[in-house]
């Protein structure tokens, strides 16, 4: 049989909005917070409460960031998350929160719903923030009830190099799976923390500040992130429109125009 992921029932009839972390507002995620707002405004228009996004970073805007992120001239020394927050409230009319602050533990009971969410999305260069991230997550699971609203389900992360890129999709703990005679449910999706842990911790970050677009670009590609955004987005509205999915992510690679899924099992 085919193995199958069918998606948590929170995100197919809730009464209220699915709440989302998007951790990240710099290549990836200022595309990514593009896309959402578009994957909210398409789901309340079908008749679903859609989206309500907090986005997190704490760096500012520089000119090395005019170009392959989504920044204007305008918003040069404005904290990243608040900037693009701002304009996407004003374009689709949302009511999404800013947090000019790293995702960390430490802080995070001072964020909005002490840091909550149904999906937590990561768009982070660093390796040992992604550790942090699921040192987060997995606290907040812990300590969330199985019946409340805004305990976490899901954990997509999206990372990248010059011209290849990966998205992840992952659970937070079991996703309850209905029965099935033509497939195989698969309520357990792994981390990518655990699942490519060697190969997470063989990398070396690279988060030295660009001077430049053209030094910017010498370190990641001009569309690789809008392609990894708007393909991990497509992933996410596959699960709300279908349900359920066959895949967990994929490798991308622009160079050479290969994609190679990730099956759930």
């Amino acid at each position: 049989m085919t193995p199958i992921h069918f998606a948590a029932k929170e995100l197919l009839n809730p009464a209220n909005p699915v709440t989302v972390n998007l951790i990240g507002a710099g290549g990836t995620g200022s595309q990514m917070l593009t896309a959402l707002a578009r994957m909210n405004h398409s789901l309340v228009a079908l008749g679903h409460p859609g989206l309500h996004i907090v986005l997190y970073d704490d760096d500012d805007v520089t000119e090395a960031n005019f170009g392959r992120q989504l920044f204007a001239d305008a918003e040069l020394h404005l904290n990243k998350s608040v900037a693009l927050i701002s304009r996407v409230n004003r374009f689709f009319g949302t009511n999404w929160k800013a947090v000019a602050e790293k995702f960390t533990l430490q802080k995070v009971k001072t964020f909005p719903q002490s840091g909550k969410a149904n999906i937590y999305i990561s768009c982070v260069d660093s390796v040992a923030t992604r550790f942090e991230i699921e040192t987060v997550i997995t606290t907040i699971l812990q300590q969330s009830a199985s019946w409340k609203r805004d305990r976490p389900l899901y954990w997509m992360d999206c990372g990248n190099s010059r011209q290849t890129g990966q998205v992840v999709l992952s659970t937070v703990g079991a996703v309850a799976q209905p029965e099935s005679k033509k497939y195989e449910p698969i309520g357990v999706l792994p981390m990518v923390t655990a699942e490519f842990k060697d190969l997470l911790e063989a990398e070396k970050d690279n988060q030295e500040p660009s001077c430049s677009l053209a030094e910017a670009l010498e370190k990641q590609d001009l569309f690789i992130n809008s392609t990894l955004a708007n393909m991990g987005a497509s992933l996410l509205w596959n699960l709300f429109r279908e349900g359920l999915t066959v895949y967990r992510g994929f490798f991308l690679n622009l160079k050479d125009f290969r994609t190679q899924p990730i099956p759930v099992g």
